[in-house]
């Protein structure tokens, strides 16, 4: 792309109303911020908004990126792979490759965080198909959860 000038852009900019969100089942939503097709797959970028006493992940890990987790409001539990930490605005936790966490939202308030994923995989779609498959009523077997989570690179811990 060129900028002004000839010159070669260097910045995307994307309004608010155009950030697809997401709402689940469960009272949570995403907003794909930043996904990878938007920063040339260097990292992807959501915002998680989890509702009072409900929402998150139960513990996994990934094999091919990182993730991290930066909470805006709210508390939100984060899982370290060792212990569970009340996490509070301006809190940061980062999970390397394969490391084991999780989040959940145990408050009596909403919370609010960003998620990082380096580089940045299609997270939206892991998480469009769990709108689908909860939007559709199916029920899955263990095994085809752990098929649709491998699929999507998540693995239960």
């Amino acid at each position: 792309m060129k900028g002004t000038k000839g010159a070669a852009t260097t910045a995307r900019f994307r309004l608010a109303a155009d950030v697809e969100q997401i709402d689940f089942w469960s009272g949570s939503s995403t907003r794909f911020v930043a996904p990878g097709v938007v920063t040339d797959r260097e990292f992807g970028l959501f915002e998680w908004n989890l509702p009072p006493s409900g929402g998150g992940a139960d513990p996994h890990s990934h094999k091919t990126f990182s993730e991290s987790f930066y909470v805006l409001s709210g508390t939100i539990g984060l899982y370290d792979g060792d212990r569970w930490i009340s996490a509070r605005p301006g809190d940061f936790l980062y999970v390397p490759r394969t490391g084991v966490h999780a989040f959940r939202n145990d408050a009596d308030e909403p919370a609010s965080m960003l998620i990082l994923f380096a580089p940045a995989p299609p997270r939206e779609k892991y998480f469009r198909e769990l709108a689908e498959v909860a939007e559709s009523g199916r029920t899955l077997s263990y095994d085809e959860w752990t098929e649709l989570f491998a699929h999507h690179d998540q693995y239960r811990a």
